[in-house]
């Protein structure tokens, strides 16, 4: 797939095609750039004249003539829903549906009333301060499931300590010697770690911690426990921010 990750915000204008107002028009001129057309998914917009376009993990705009391409967020102004994330919650969900549980590094009970993913980094300063905090968050009826984002990326001493931690007979322990500065037993095993990696770059992780729901919904950077149990009430409808 062609990346439309160009700029920010990216209006391109084509010739011809002028008055189609169906699909039609939209998937000639995406097949020009999208080798699979089985990765594009098209679908009405509340914008009047414009049609969104899901490309893989990509969600974009095009004029229902396709003549114009607009790159960006849309958000309705009226009830200040940001219509691109709402979408993009839908594939990250797709995405987090077949993780194994067992290749989570997981702190909290397993009749917790919210769970959450947290994509880490051992080196990463908030996600020492979030990690400081995990009793609070498991005594806030959290449950904290720690998936591998070595900022420095795959090979670096970051993606050694991670790989040591997942596979430790005691990946919850070693997880805590990390997460306060120290260094684990080194360890090799099969793991995730690459996987999880790449799998957090794809559902749109830049930094760390990020903390995301079984259903999509992206919550950056730290959040205190409290805070965090307030905006996953408001996200599951029982209680407001």
């Amino acid at each position: 797939m062609k990346s439309f990750l160009i700029a920010p915000i990216l209006i391109l204008s084509f010739t011809g095609m002028a008055g189609a107002t169906d699909f039609e028009a939209v998937e000639a001129r995406i097949s020009g750039l999208v080798p699979d057309m089985s990765q594009v998914a098209i679908s009405e917009t509340p914008m009047p004249g414009f049609l969104q376009v899901r490309v893989g993990g990509d969600i974009v705009y095009m004029s229902e003539d396709g003549r114009y391409l607009v790159q960006g967020r849309m958000i309705d102004m009226d009830t200040q829903v940001d219509l691109t994330d709402q979408a993009m919650s839908g594939i990250r969900k797709e995405q987090l549906a077949n993780l194994e549980r067992s290749e989570f590094v997981t702190f909290g009970n397993g009749d917790s009333e919210y769970e959450v993913l947290v994509f880490t980094d051992p080196d990463c300063g908030y996600c020492r301060r979030l990690h400081e905090q995990i009793d609070a968050y498991v005594e806030s009826g959290i449950r904290v499931n720690y998936l591998a984002f070595p900022r420095a990326g795959i090979g670096s001493p970051t993606h050694e300590k991670m790989v040591s931690i997942w596979c430790a007979d005691d990946p919850q322990g070693a997880m805590d010697i990390a997460k306060s500065g120290g260094t684990p037993e080194p360890a090799s095993c099969e793991n995730p770690v690459a996987e999880q990696y790449e799998l957090g770059k794809s559902v749109g992780v830049t930094g760390t911690p990020s903390i995301l729901t079984f259903n999509g919904d992206i919550i950056p950077g730290y959040v205190p426990p409290q805070q965090l149990r307030e905006r996953l009430e408001s996200l599951n409808g029982d209680g407001s921010e």
